[in-house]
């Protein structure tokens, strides 16, 4: 089991923090291109699920699987949208991406030197993130 990558979007479909940790192959795209990307198909999967689901439940879509990896889903009410792409093997992982949204709050939202709603370049948050997730038992 492993961690490949994690993307952090604001409630606009702005890329605010990407980091990936074992990812093996490249999408031969630009960053950039990439992050928007991953929201376009965020996006379009998550109203075709909203839409197609036989309950009104705003959790219908919290992860889907491909033959090589795992995007796992998770939104706050604030509409900040985390996205941890894992290995197959990896199973339900919810607590992980709450505990990773409260590092972000602590410190990030927390920040006074922090811009919400820009590019998140903050070192205590990058080093908590990865301390947190090189510690996870799915980690390795």
């Amino acid at each position: 089991m492993t961690i490949f990558n994690l993307y952090i979007y604001d409630r606009n479909g702005t890329c605010l923090y990407y980091q990936d940790w074992q990812r093996k192959k490249s999408s031969n795209l630009s960053r950039d291109e990439e992050q928007k990307l991953m929201y376009g198909m965020l996006f379009s999967l998550k109203s075709f699920v909203t839409r197609m689901s036989p309950t009104d439940t705003k959790d219908c879509f919290v992860n889907y699987r491909t033959s090589t990896y795992k995007l796992n889903f998770f939104e706050t009410p604030t509409g900040i949208k985390l996205i941890l792409n894992t290995d197959l093997n990896v199973g339900k992982i919810d607590e992980c991406l709450r505990t990773i949204y409260k590092i972000y709050v602590d410190y990030v939202v927390k920040n006074p030197l922090t811009e919400l709603n820009e590019p998140i370049e903050n070192e205590m948050f990058t080093s908590k993130l990865n301390n947190y997730v090189q510690n996870l038992p799915i980690y390795y």
